[in-house]
């Protein structure tokens, strides 16, 4: 077993690291190619944060192992606003603007609700088993259709007013060289990690789900966490709260439903009430919270926190 946790440890190092390097490279590239900054926490960070939640969903789903991946995409929706913006917030309360109050929060909501709907099947039918088929998926696909829709629609308002230009970090060639280095990377290092995660899980008599929503989830959200604190640390609040949005709806919708769609129906053996409902809660107290006095404030931090730390005891230990 000790090899396999030196192979977990290795297998972080380089998903994160790799994470890293390639929003970096990410940025530069829209940079060089003049896509409006404004956009970058929406699409280019979060989509890229993304990166080690969708290798692993899609080798987990491929290999007909769906617990892995809805454990991986409830429990990175779960973390990335209840512990990362729960600890920016306390760390420095976050300014949150009309505009995401008004259009970004809520579509964040719609896709979060409807997700957690499509999961109940056996309420609305006790005779069926919980169940994630490729209907759902393409709802799913469709919320991000209409997610597309408003950032089109967003890039166009900001191209009128103008933006001055930046340069990137790196150039086209190198930016697009490191993309593909960096996807490469990811992709094995989530092998490596799921495997070593299943053989711990084996050793200590853990359920899979257990060992996904605390190891992986946790680690894999890591780049997510790194940068919306130091975004609020800095103030950046639209790049941190845009950053959580733009993850949890492509976590959602892609890392989830496009896999589904390629590979098959997902029977959601070991998910309950309690973990669609945490999910459901993630964006409900998220919008509520922000739209109070446009902040998410210490106190609120706070109970995002607790919220986190009661999900993970009754998940671990009940």
């Amino acid at each position: 077993m000790l090899l396999d946790i030196i192979i977990l440890l290795v297998g972080f190092v380089i998903i994160i690291k790799s994470s890293d390097v390639l929003v970096d490279a990410a940025s530069s590239l829209a940079l060089k190619l003049r896509v409006p900054k404004m956009l970058i926490a929406l699409t280019i960070v979060s989509f890229g944060t993304c990166a080690p939640e969708v290798a692993i969903s899609f080798r987990s789903v491929a290999s007909g192992d769906g617990v892995m991946a809805f454990a991986n995409v409830i429990g990175s929706c779960i973390v990335n606003v209840f512990l990362i913006i729960g600890l920016a917030s306390f760390i420095r309360p976050i300014k949150v603007r009309h505009a995401t109050v008004k259009k970004e929060l809520p579509l964040l909501f719609i896709v979060t609700t409807v997700f957690s709907i499509l999961m109940l099947d056996a309420v609305f039918n006790p005779m069926t088993s919980n169940t994630f088929s490729r209907r759902d998926s393409l709802v799913l696909i469709l919320l991000f259709c209409m997610f597309v829709f408003y950032l089109v629609g967003m890039l166009f308002k900001r191209n009128k007013k103008g933006e001055e230009e930046e340069k990137g970090k790196f150039s086209i060639i190198v930016s697009c060289l490191l993309l593909l280095v960096t996807i490469i990377l990811i992709i094995y290092s989530s092998e490596m990690i799921i495997n070593s995660a299943k053989s711990i899980a084996t050793a200590l008599n853990i359920s899979e789900k257990a060992i996904t929503m605390t190891a992986i989830v946790i680690g894999t959200s890591l780049p997510e966490m790194i940068m919306t604190v130091t975004s609020a640390r800095k103030g950046e609040f639209d790049m941190a709260i845009g950053n959580i949005i733009g993850t949890n709806i492509f976590n959602i919708c892609i890392v989830l439903g496009l896999p589904i769609l390629i590979f098959g129906n997902i029977v959601l053996e070991g998910f309950g009430f309690i973990d669609i409902l945490a999910v459901f809660l993630s964006s409900f107290l998220l919008f509520v919270f922000a739209r109070s006095e446009r902040e998410v404030s210490k106190k609120e931090g706070i109970t995002m926190l607790l919220v986190f730390v009661l999900y993970y005891v009754y998940m671990l230990f009940f």
